[in-house]
């Protein structure tokens, strides 16, 4: 039996717990936007401006002024305390990448969905991947500026067919307090997931 030294293991105990945690939705919801007011690094960010080559491929109705788009991932990190730090991986909203979400999903606790209430035919692939796969996830209604109508989350349960346990939570993407206190709400219901035993 290899003995391990007492500094290596003291420091295994004292390094924070880490998490992964996935910022999802569709085309233009905020994902890039979330990630960045909330890390506590500057965000690793894959945007790249639209060019004629999207015409007819990517949806910009209710989005017209939006000049770029995430192609493969955003990243960022925050400590929520001295035990936990979470990754965050923004991910590309376009149909054509969809491709890369079964990889970023892999090992992550749970994720945020956010939607735009101008476009909720946008949200129901996100909420159904998520759902496929058990996966966690709570919903974040993006209040964007010019919206007509500010919905309650029980309105949007409804319109989007969410089931009664999933947390949906009114939120200002650019906002990092609010950022902030969805991903605590996410890590909460990530944590009400776990069987008995494993979180005894």
């Amino acid at each position: 039996m290899v003995s391990v030294p007492s500094d290596q293991r003291q420091a295994a105990a004292l390094a924070p717990e880490s998490v992964k945690i996935l910022v999802a939705g569709g085309f233009g919801v905020g994902k890039t936007t979330m990630v960045a007011s909330v890390s506590e690094i500057p965000p690793l960010s894959t945007e790249e401006l639209l060019t004629e080559a999207s015409d007819g491929i990517d949806d910009l109705a209710g989005i017209e002024g939006k000049t770029t788009t995430t192609v493969a991932l955003d990243f960022g990190r925050i400590t929520i305390s001295p035990k936990l730090v979470m990754y965050l991986f923004g991910t590309p909203g376009q149909d054509r990448f969809w491709f890369m979400w079964d990889e970023l999903a892999r090992g992550a606790i749970g994720a945020i969905v956010l939607i735009d209430t101008r476009r909720l035919d946008a949200s129901f692939a996100a909420i159904d991947f998520f759902e496929r796969r058990e996966i966690p996830f709570v919903v974040g209604i993006n209040h964007f500026d010019g919206a007509e109508h500010r919905y309650e989350p029980e309105e949007i349960r409804t319109a989007l067919a969410i089931s009664p346990g999933i947390p949906i939570v009114p939120c200002d993407a650019r906002k990092r307090d609010a950022s902030k206190l969805i991903l605590i709400r996410l890590i909460e219901h990530a944590m009400s997931r776990l069987p008995a035993q494993a979180s005894a």
